[in-house]
Parts: C-alpha cells; sequence; structure tokens
C-alpha cells in the first residue's frame, strides 16, 4: 500500500479521494481489528463526514494541509474536548474539558482521526496485555505480544489500519512496539513535542512521540506537530527545522557508537545479526563504526525508575483512591509503587538526574555523534 505521503499527494492531485483512503482503512480494521484489537473505538459517525469535508476541500482549490485527507489513529489517550478517553482502563475520568495540543496541530493540516487505539492500562505496562480493555495482539503473529505501552499505535500502523499514529514514550512506550511491530517508532528530544492535553504517567519523562511506516512519513508527522506550546512550560522556543529535507544528508564521518557494555548482554541472536546488519549497511554509506564506554546503565535504570513511580503515584493519587477498585491489580501495585519511595530518596533523585546527564552526554558523545542500539 501507499505510504502516508503517497497517499497525502494522491489527494492532493485527485488521483484519489479521502473518502476512498478512509473507507478503505475502515474496511480493513472491520476485517482485522477483532484479530488484533487494536482499536478500542471506530469514530464510524464522523469520519466519512470529515472526509467528505477533505474532498470539497479539494475541489474548491482551497490551501491544503500537508496530511490533508489522510487518516491516522492515535493512543487513547490524547485528549479532545467532550470526548472520554479510556487510557486503556475501566478506571478512567470521564469526558474531557480541553484538547490535546498535538491533535489539534494535526487537525490544522488536514489529517483525518479514524479512532482511539488500544493501550496499556494507564500506560503503565511493556507488553501490550491489558486485562481492563483485552489485549492488543502482534500484527504479523497474533500468538505474539504488540509491546506496550502504546501497543495499538504500533499494531495500526503495521497492519495498514491507518497510516500514521501518535503514541507516547515515558520509558520505551514508543519504541518497544515499533520494534516488536517492524514500523519505525520515534521518541524524540523532551520538550519538543507538546504534552498538553495528553494523560501524564511522569511529569518529568513523558514524551509524545509518533509511529509510522517510513522516515519520510515520520519527518512529515514531526513537522506538522512540533514547536513551542504556551499552555506547554517544558516545549522547547527552539526553531523547528524542515524534518523531511533534512532526510537528504549523508553520514560520511559520521561516529556511530556501539557499547561495549550493557545494552548487547541479553540480546538475541536474531536481533544481534539485524544490529550488525544495520552497522554493516551504515558502514557502507560511510559512517565511521566505533566502540564506545558507557556508564553503568543499571544504575541509571534504577534512578529513572525512583522518578517515574514517584511521579506516577502522585498523578493517580487522588484516582486511587476513588476509584482502586477498577484499577487491573497489576496496574494498582504499579500506579501505588510511589508509596514505597520515600519524599528524601526521590528529592536525591531529582538532585542528581541533571549531573548524571550531564555527565553522560560529555563522556559518551565525545566518543560518538550517535549511539547504536538493540
Amino acid at each position: 500500500g501507499w505510504s502516508l505521503d503517497e497517499t497525502a499527494r494522491a489527494i492532493r492531485e485527485r488521483r484519489v479521494s479521502s473518502r476512498e483512503v478512509t473507507e478503505a482503512c475502515l474496511r480493513r480494521i472491520e476485517r482485522w481489528n477483532p484479530t488484533v484489537n487494536a482499536f478500542l473505538r471506530v469514530f464510524d459517525d464522523s469520519v466519512i463526514a470529515a472526509a467528505e469535508r477533505a474532498d470539497a476541500a479539494v475541489a474548491a482549490g482551497r490551501p491544503l494541509g500537508p496530511l490533508h485527507g489522510v487518516p491516522l489513529a492515535h493512543k487513547d489517550m490524547y485528549f479532545r474536548t467532550g470526548r472520554a478517553s479510556s487510557m486503556g482502563s475501566r478506571a478512567a475520568p470521564g469526558a474531557a474539558t480541553t484538547t490535546a495540543t498535538l491533535l489539534e496541530r494535526l487537525d490544522r493540516a488536514g489529517a483525518i482521526e479514524l479512532g482511539a487505539l488500544n493501550m496499556a492500562e494507564f500506560a503503565l505496562g511493556p507488553t501490550g496485555h491489558n486485562a481492563a480493555v483485552g489485549h492488543c495482539r502482534n500484527a504479523w503473529n497474533p500468538a505474539h505480544v504488540a509491546g506496550g505501552s502504546s501497543s495499538g499505535s504500533g499494531v495500526a500502523v503495521a497492519a495498514r489500519l491507518a497510516y500514521g499514529s501518535l503514541g507516547s514514550d515515558t520509558g520505551g512506550s514508543v519504541r518497544l512496539p515499533a520494534s516488536v511491530a517492524g514500523v519505525l517508532g520515534l521518541k524524540p528530544t523532551y520538550g519538543l513535542l507538546s504534552g498538553h492535553g495528553m494523560m501524564p504517567l511522569s511529569h518529568s519523562a513523558d514524551t509524545p512521540g509518533v509511529f509510522a511506516r517510513s522516515t519520510l512519513d515520520l519527518a512529515l508527522l514531526l513537522k506538522a506537530i512540533a514547536g513551542h506550546d504556551p499552555h506547554d512550560a517544558r516545549t522547547s522556543r527552539r526553531a523547528i527545522p524542515h524534518y523531511p529535507a533534512a532526510l537528504s544528508a549523508d553520514v560520511r564521518g559520521v561516529r556511530i557508537g556501539v557499547p561495549a557494555q550493557f545494552f548487547l548482554d541479553q540480546v538475541s541472536d536474531d536481533v544481534r545479526r539485524a544490529v550488525q546488519a544495520s552497522l554493516d549497511v551504515l558502514a557502507g554509506l560511510g559512517a565511521r563504526i566505533v566502540s564506545v564506554s558507557l556508564p553503568d546503565c543499571a544504575q541509571l535504570t534504577e534512578l529513572s525508575r525512583v522518578l517515574v513511580y514517584a511521579e506516577a503515584t502522585a498523578i493517580h493519587g487522588a484516582n486511587l483512591r476513588a476509584r482502586s477498585h477498577l484499577y487491573s491489580p497489576q496496574v494498582r501495585v504499579r500506579a501505588a509503587t510511589g508509596l514505597g519511595i520515600p519524599a528524601p530518596v526521590y528529592a536525591q533523585a531529582l538532585a542528581i538526574r541533571p549531573r548524571l546527564l550531564a555527565t553522560f552526554v560529555r563522556e559518551v558523545y565525545a566518543q560518538c555523534d550517535v549511539l547504536h542500539l538493540p
């Protein structure tokens, strides 16, 4: 099937209508969603009308956005005023009173929202299992896990149910399902994308992310949604580059660092072969492959757990008191983990983090320009 970029160009050039593309996605969802459970809800009443409005704009010669008429779908944790997001749980609060900045920017770019995608309950899970709303299944083998927490996003893109998707990544929640689904997932720099109107998990680590089937598609999505948001003080004020144009740059002379510790210690043989094949391609394009030494990543992982779970429990505190019986047992334990983290330990972790990050950047990126990890 066409990529997101090819579909957007075909709609602009009137070689296909948005309605035809949208109906094709709906037929695939009807056929495959009972198997993979990627969609929790399909917005049947609104998507065809939105596609017809998109086609009317093309026919009238009105200015079109870069994603005009293209059907997307998103992790069910991006809010839209008046709509309830499940957040993958039976314990979610009611209808939203605000709309996520990223959804507003996709609206302005002309994209169509097909529906709400499955996810780990409250984004607290790495596999795609969900006892509350049903497990999301791997797009290539339903007996295998989908990865999480943005499980539905990876599966919907891999199964050609949608052309792209918003997910979120606090500790791997875009990168895991993208890897498992065999699609591209991007966790961008913290602060590049607005988190306004997105379900929080850990304020100091939450990062919106995107899924697509090609780097150009990722670049188009990122260009449409990146940039400062006055509703989110965490967002950067740096100018946003033209990501699609940047794809033409080459990698000659770029130092690609392969870690000597931790990341490759427990890698399976098939993943190790894929990693090496990727390095071979990069080396053939002129990149320099260098071995790099890393700080103790196991200690950094434990530090991140302190921060993420303390913040998650703070966010879930009131909801746990009011609706704890509606949480799945495993997720209820995870959401309450911060109760066992003393405030001084959290404060110490906050104080240590910037120093450790500065040390990591200074020491590791003195050895290479980019890290290459499985």
